[in-house]
């Protein structure tokens, strides 16, 4: 499968995920992103024996767009940190069913996973395990029944777009796991890493990508620029 490559260099590699892959490998035993990219680097680059590519988050399978991966040891360990920080800057857009009650506004949950079932849930702060997830998001278009609107993580919980955005009545296009009463199978999930920004690990500078979705439906229904 093609990547497409968004930056490059010695210690930083930033592509776009195709959707419905992993991003590492997982009980599916289906090729992932990362296996892919290593290959990538091992052939490009003649590379003998393994080859380094250091994973610092995470995006759902159903989910593409943009992802920053490490080339080096030194590369992954400050991008963990920035991480950690809340110092990388990562923005979605995502088709949901209707209109949230505001434009824009910020939205704090507590989350609690079920790790069993793969099921992530909106819990009260003080059961056992919650983590308190935060996203901003802004309406950007409107058509029919459904809104685009934009996501800017401030916590990097599991399903967390996708969870908080369903709790309050506004469940993401063809999402099958936590809005299944309102998408039909079958229905690819509308949600994408649209851009990202990180400061470089070893220059003093900042290295800003943008991934915009595919032109199909139904993220062709909406002005995306």
């Amino acid at each position: 499968m093609h990547v497409k490559v968004l930056y490059e260099d010695n210690h930083l590699l930033i592509v776009e995920k195709p959707v419905n892959i992993p991003v590492q490998g997982d009980s599916s035993k289906d090729r992932d992103l990362q296996e892919m990219l290593k290959q990538y680097i091992k052939d490009k680059y003649n590379k003998p024996g393994n080859v380094y590519l250091g994973l610092i988050h995470r995006l759902d399978r159903p989910v593409g767009g943009a992802m920053v991966f490490a080339k080096t040891s030194k590369a992954a360990s400050r991008l963990s940190d920035e991480l950690r920080r809340h110092k990388i800057d990562r923005r979605y857009v995502a088709v949901i069913h209707g209109r949230p009650k505001r434009k824009a506004g910020r939205l704090v949950d507590y989350l609690w996973k079920d790790r069993k079932k793969n099921i992530v849930k909106v819990a009260d702060r003080k059961k056992n395990g919650a983590k308190e997830a935060i996203l901003d998001y802004k309406v950007l278009d409107q058509d029919g029944k459904h809104s685009l609107a934009e996501v800017q993580l401030q916590t990097g919980r599991s399903h967390q777009i996708r969870v908080q955005m369903a709790n309050q009545g506004t469940p993401l296009y063809g999402d099958q796991k936590y809005g299944r009463h309102m998408n039909k199978v079958g229905q690819q999930i509308a949600l994408w890493a649209c851009s990202l920004s990180v400061k470089h690990p070893t220059k003093d500078e900042i290295i800003s990508v943008d991934c915009p979705p595919p032109s199909v439906h139904p993220w062709n229904k909406f002005q995306l620029t």
